[in-house]
């Protein structure tokens, strides 16, 4: 039995659901037969990809406010019942060298990347762990497998989000809930390319330049597509998968084992 088949009719959280990697799970998902419900801060982005199926149902929400975190649950459950699956993968980045990162850009990074994370998880463990079920997959970074300069902040935090999954992976193992973490490399999103800008703007290399030196971090050559994340997720989530636990699962091109 396929993975689609085996998923399809539960129901799904997706954070950061409006753009990039997150619209790529919602919409996977969906096409699996899910009922997902994404959430973010901005409503038109969410929008526009719920109008993408009628399985997708957007909540406005900010990761990182624990009342609204915890209404959206109550919300979503309510209307199609408990979070069988739930993906956190809101995330955000900003560049500095060390020294010269501000303390609230350490502590938002952190805040949305990490605590987001836990916000977003919490909730819906008590009811995975009383109906002995549950799959909830962590979308983290190669930032959370290894070092990368003038982003310290994101790397903690990513860090951070492969410990959290290791410490819940091994709270549930007995429970019939998995976690797990996906670490993809660059991939080709909005992040991305504003990754690019920065780069642009702080060395004066060409958009070309940059791109290019981003995608040489991949032995492939190449960026990670949103689809690609998005397959790892939907493996993860189905029965087949049931023995995978506590597994950062890089999506890289070999970048990272």
């Amino acid at each position: 039995m396929s993975a689609a088949r085996e998923i399809a009719g539960r129901h799904a959280l997706v954070t950061g659901g409006g753009t990039g990697v997150g619209r790529g799970i919602a919409l996977a998902l969906a096409e699996a037969g899910v009922n997902v419900t994404i959430c973010g801060r901005r409503e038109a982005a969410l929008a526009e990809v719920a109008k993408e199926s009628d399985r997708i149902f957007p909540v406005a929400a900010d990761v990182t406010n624990e009342a609204e975190m915890t209404a959206l649950h109550d919300k979503a459950e309510a209307a199609r019942g408990p979070f069988d699956i739930v993906i956190a993968n809101a995330g955000m980045a900003v560049s500095a060298p060390a020294h010269k990162t501000s303390l609230t850009d350490w502590q938002r990074t952190l805040d949305v990347n990490l605590t987001g994370v836990f916000l977003t998880v919490k909730p819906a463990l008590a009811g995975m762990l009383a109906r002995k079920t549950g799959r909830i997959v962590f979308v983290a970074s190669t930032a959370g497998l290894k070092g990368y300069a003038y982003v310290a902040p994101y790397v903690a935090a990513k860090h951070g989000v492969v410990g959290l999954m290791r410490a819940l992976a091994a709270e549930t193992a007995k429970s019939g809930v998995t976690v797990n973490a996906v670490c993809p490399g660059f991939v080709e999103t909005d992040m991305l390319e504003e990754s690019v800008q920065r780069i642009v703007e702080k060395t004066g290399r060409s958009a070309e330049e940059a791109r290019a030196g981003l995608a040489a971090t991949n032995p492939q050559g190449r960026f990670i597509q949103p689809e690609e994340v998005a397959s790892a997720v939907l493996w993860l989530c189905s029965d087949a998968a049931q023995s995978i636990t506590g597994q950062a699962i890089s999506v890289s091109g070999g970048e990272t084992w």
